[in-house]
């Protein structure tokens, strides 16, 4: 029988997607930098990430972190994210959910009604700026790493029909299709055929140069695929919902914030959004990030943007979770 826990988390949700951070000292990751001690925890903390995310402890749709330092003194934190089939590379309502978890915590000190982090992780170095208000965190915004275009209405054969879809990265790498294009529209009736769209997306695109990275593959493949549609909106800026899938036929019920910043780096490219001005992106359940173009930047080469997104994460519980030996289900299990 394995030998797992106690192992100490807080839990938040962000926009409505749950976060699981782990406060324990264990596992101690090895490595110099976040992207590194991901590559650590794919081989020896995975039985940590079981125990966490499978039922009965978690659900199909758990997310969570590990803290690490970070990357050199400059830096506040480092974190390695992990889902329910393994460890990705970028997490923006994880971002916002454990700055909120370090200010509120103590953790990293705030400092009137302004609380500032500079996180790294495995997707590169972000840096997070809080409003504290009544000795709460309201809110968090983070510029995250550079985000472009991979590939552009690439057309891609599936059971319904041929459909284009756009690829970009935001930290992982996202293809987004419009949901006209498939007849559907961003709703929880929905959720089960984005699940299957969203797994047949991911299968076709496998091995595509556009979700080849230019300079580390350790940041390739298809992370998620964005369902999205437009939303009636008065002024500047753009109203959008979506439906993020993710590894495999995970939802995001938040607006999903690398997701964002990989939308956005789409709609600069085709002047659907001007620089500042803000998109209002919804999610699935009807919460929202905001999120802007702030500036300009590169990728081996590649033109990219700076984007900020901003969201609002919430305390939801603290636990001990521990296998006890004589458990015959183990590390869990998953029926999705």
């Amino acid at each position: 029988m394995h030998n797992v826990g106690p192992i100490e988390v807080v839990d938040y949700h962000t926009a409505g997607e749950p976060f699981r951070i782990v406060v324990s000292k264990e596992p101690q990751l090895v490595g110099e930098t976040a992207l590194e001690r991901r590559s650590y925890a794919i081989e020896h903390a995975d039985e940590i990430r079981q125990l966490l995310v499978n039922e009965p402890r978690g659900h199909a749709d758990m997310y969570g972190c590990f803290i690490t330092p970070p990357d050199d003194a400059d830096g506040d934190l480092g974190v390695v994210f992990f889902h329910k089939d393994g460890f990705s590379t970028a997490c923006g309502h994880g971002i916002i959910a454990l700055v909120t978890w370090a200010l509120e915590s103590g953790r990293v000190p705030g400092s009137g009604d302004r609380g500032r982090i500079v996180i790294d992780a495995p997707s590169g170095r972000l840096e997070a700026n809080a409003e504290l208000a009544g000795g709460r965190v309201a809110s968090v915004s983070f510029l995250n790493v550079p985000s472009y275009v991979s590939g552009r209405q690439i057309p891609l054969r599936l059971a319904k029909g041929v459909v284009g879809i756009d690829v970009s990265y935001g930290g992982a790498y996202y293809a987004s299709v419009n949901v006209s294009e498939l007849d559907l529209s961003v709703e929880p009736a929905n959720m089960a055929r984005f699940i299957e769209l969203g797994r047949e997306i991911k299968g076709v695109l496998e091995g595509n140069e556009a979700v080849d990275h230019p300079t580390d593959s350790r940041l390739s493949g298809l992370y998620g695929t964005i369902f999205y549609e437009d939303f009636p909106h008065a002024g500047p800026g753009l109203h959008q919902r979506n439906v993020t899938v993710f590894a495999d036929g995970e939802v995001d019920r938040s607006p999903c914030g690398s997701g964002t910043s990989a939308r956005l780096a789409i709609l600069d490219s085709r002047a659907q959004l001007d620089r500042g001005e803000t998109l209002i992106h919804e999610s699935i359940i009807g919460t929202r990030f905001t999120a802007r173009v702030v500036g300009d930047d590169s990728v081996a080469g590649l033109h990219g943007v700076r984007t900020e997104v901003r969201g609002s994460a919430y305390r939801t519980g603290e636990t001990t979770f521990l296998l006890d030996e004589h458990d015959p289900i183990g590390l869990g299990f998953q029926l999705r």
